[in-house]
């Protein structure tokens, strides 16, 4: 009898090992990261596994040494964030790619857009013979790549041909999905809409077309959507605000409603607007022209000699503006240049307005409000679409007095619909987090900003720390700087069905009601307040019930639109920039990285001065301080410094430029 074999040891089950999971955000320079609930990954771009930016990953971390000393490009310093290589895609966040169509027979590739997709999709040349080479176009993914295959597609549309001037420009709608036309529906509703002043007065609308009310706005506005009137009543001081009715044309569940409701907001993009409403209603039945009688929503408030609202009444109005003035017709009458062209009782009122302004903006600030001191960077193009000029817009007495006036308006309606209890959408802005607060302490400690200002009062969110900092940076060179990177340490403000504070106001309750031609919230806030002062519509809980996911869209495509005009600008920008490659600049550095720094010129354009144009020195990347120090000269690239540099090469398409320092003495 043979000997009996003992019995195998069999591997001990082990549970299947989770991977971490989270949303694939790609930078434009092909590496990515991935916020999870083990905290956040870098992914190589060698390790992307045919993710595309947006989508939904499984994740393997990898092992990083500490002390390797190769920096990993992207992480902040030497084993900053743990790196990993996606392992599944387990949702994709693109169906469609846009991009330009390249002939390379027999294939017809889609190379995309967007450059944190660095994936090429190939279709058949013979299935598409009427695109040609170099137009734009989308393209459905009908096979994802990965290790073993390319990205293949099929062609749903020509977005516009190659020889399209503004081909550029259709490419970001395209690429955003923005919605260019409204149903035939819409549009004849739109066209049937009129003000009728009879029908108005007999619902009840009051006739304010005997009170001086005015328009300002800037020059090259193409709807008015909010005017303003001063006086004194009683011994207040009454500013009113009103607002285009827009609510009277756009009921609920109307085919313009649906259009509007998906939009969410207008978008304003370099060389067009894509309106929220048809122009028939934007551009003419709800604008506010001078000496035309139009449906408005008015909000009386009344303030005491310390600029305290005592009171605020809310209603339908019938106003005939008096006057329509551009930011800089204003400006001109406050410093008193010009002021001949506005009649003199016109001249008195931006006055007091202005004195009005000055006690509210005072008011919030010492309530905890922080004003950021930035530039919008606007790009002038001529008839033709070519830019032919950047131009900076400043806050100015005129735009602050504006602001302050809406501000309060906002604020009012808002804390009269959440005192009642009432249902409405909010502007919420929570406080910025310590953790990011605590990252700008060694940077601001390098200007010597947190002499006087405690570093724990700042990052703990003390809105008085933080405009003792602001207010410390006002005047110097740096100054933009430090109030984008304070800025961009915040939370963005948000929509919501619950009321809730607005940090960077100082507010308790704070909403939009402003705008409604413009961004759907407003409308939304204007059918509440109709309802709390008039009695429910048939349509009132099926309108309630919607405001939680409305208030989130808004939020998301709020966001969308503000890509897409930014892209848009910074497209013409760098077009214009092109020009003067080989030009030297004055910048500022802007951003620190591994792989150089990024400089932003007086113009507000950005660029990178990569390491390699520092010459054969080693830099090292001292992220804590923002800054690149040379290993054997100590010469240090820190942020907010001052530098000239070079325009070395301009790229348009990929909303890219590059610069290298300039010779001493250039």
């Amino acid at each position: 009898m043979g000997r009996r074999r003992a019995p195998s040891k069999r591997k001990t089950r082990r549970n299947p090992r989770s991977n971490p999971r989270g949303v694939l955000r790609v930078s434009a320079a092909g590496y990515g990261f991935v916020q999870t609930a083990e905290g956040e990954f870098f992914v190589p771009a060698s390790k992307m596994g045919g993710a595309f930016d947006g989508d939904m990953v499984e994740i393997a971390p990898t092992h990083v040494n500490p002390q390797h000393k190769q920096l990993h490009k992207a992480h902040g310093k030497q084993g900053d964030k743990p790196s990993g290589r996606v392992v599944r895609v387990v949702n994709r966040a693109h169906e469609s790619i846009v991009g330009r169509y390249e002939v390379a027979e027999p294939f017809g590739v889609v190379v995309p857009e967007d450059r944190r997709i660095p994936y090429d999709i190939f279709t058949m040349r013979k299935d598409y013979p009427h695109v040609r080479d170099g137009d734009a176009v989308r393209v459905r993914i009908t096979t994802y790549p990965s290790r073993n295959e390319a990205a293949t597609g099929v062609i749903e549309e020509v977005i516009g041909r190659a020889e399209d001037e503004d081909l550029a420009i259709d490419m970001i709608v395209a690429r955003h999905k923005l919605e260019t036309a409204f149903s035939d529906a819409s549009i004849e509703q739109a066209e049937k809409a009129e003000v009728d002043v009879a029908g108005a007065l007999g619902e009840g609308y009051r006739d304010l077309r005997d009170r001086f009310v005015f328009t300002i706005d800037p020059a090259d506005a193409r709807d008015f959507d909010d005017a303003i009137s001063i006086d004194e009543v009683d011994g207040l001081v009454r500013l009113g605000v009103h607002i285009a009715d827009v609510s009277h044309y756009v009921p609920w569940n109307s085919s313009i409603d649906f259009d509007a409701r998906r939009r969410a907001t207008s978008v304003y993009l370099v060389d067009r607007v894509i309106p929220m409403l048809p122009e028939e209603l934007s551009n003419d039945i709800c604008s506010l022209k001078p000496g035309e009688p139009r449906r408005a929503m008015t909000a009386d408030m009344f303030l005491d000699g310390s600029f305290e609202v005592k009171r605020a009444t809310f209603y339908p109005s019938v106003i005939e503006s008096k006057a329509r003035l551009s930011y800089e017709e204003a400006q001109e009458a406050l410093d008193g240049d010009g002021s001949a062209s506005i009649d003199e009782a016109l001249a008195d009122k931006l006055h007091r307005l202005h004195e009005v302004a000055c006690g509210l903006a005072d008011a919030r600030r010492r309530a905890g409000g922080i004003d950021f001191d930035t530039t919008e960077a606007k790009v002038r193009l001529d008839s033709g679409g070519e830019p032919e000029a950047i131009v900076l817009r400043r806050r100015t007495d005129a735009t602050e007095m504006i602001e302050e006036a809406m501000v309060l308006a906002n604020n009012q309606v808002a804390s009269y619909l959440s005192e009642r209890g009432f249902p409405s959408v909010y502007r919420v802005h929570e406080p910025p987090s310590p953790e990011s607060l605590a990252e700008l302490v060694p940077v601001l400690q390098e200007f010597d900003y947190l002499k006087t200002v405690s570093a724990s009062a700042f990052s703990a969110g003390s809105p008085t720390a933080i405009q003792a900092v602001l207010g410390r940076a006002a005047g110097r060179p740096e100054a933009e700087l430090v109030s984008t990177l304070v800025l961009r340490s915040m939370k963005r403000a948000e929509y919501k069905s619950e009321c809730g504070p607005h940090f960077g106001l100082a507010s308790d309750a704070y909403t939009h009601f402003t705008s409604p031609i413009r961004r759907y919230p407003d409308l939304i806030v204007h059918r509440m307040l109709k309802a709390q002062l008039f009695g429910k519509p048939g349509t009132f809980e099926q309108q309630v019930h919607s405001l939680a996911w409305l208030a989130k869209h808004s939020s998301e495509m709020e966001r969308i639109a503000e890509a897409a005009a930014r892209e848009s600008q910074e497209y013409k920008m760098i077009e214009y920039l092109s020009r003067d490659v080989g030009a030297a600049f004055n910048a500022v550095i802007a951003g620190v990285a591994s792989y150089g720094f990024f400089v932003r010129l007086e113009n507000t354009a950005e660029g990178l001065v990569p390491l390699k144009e520092l010459g054969a020195e080693y830099f090292a990347l001292d992220a804590r301080r923002h800054q690149l120090v040379g290993q054997e000269s100590g010469t240090v690239y820190r942020l907010g410094q001052r530098v000239r540099v070079v325009l070395e090469a301009a790229y348009p398409r990929e909303r890219k430029l590059d610069f290298r320092l300039a010779p001493r003495g250039r």
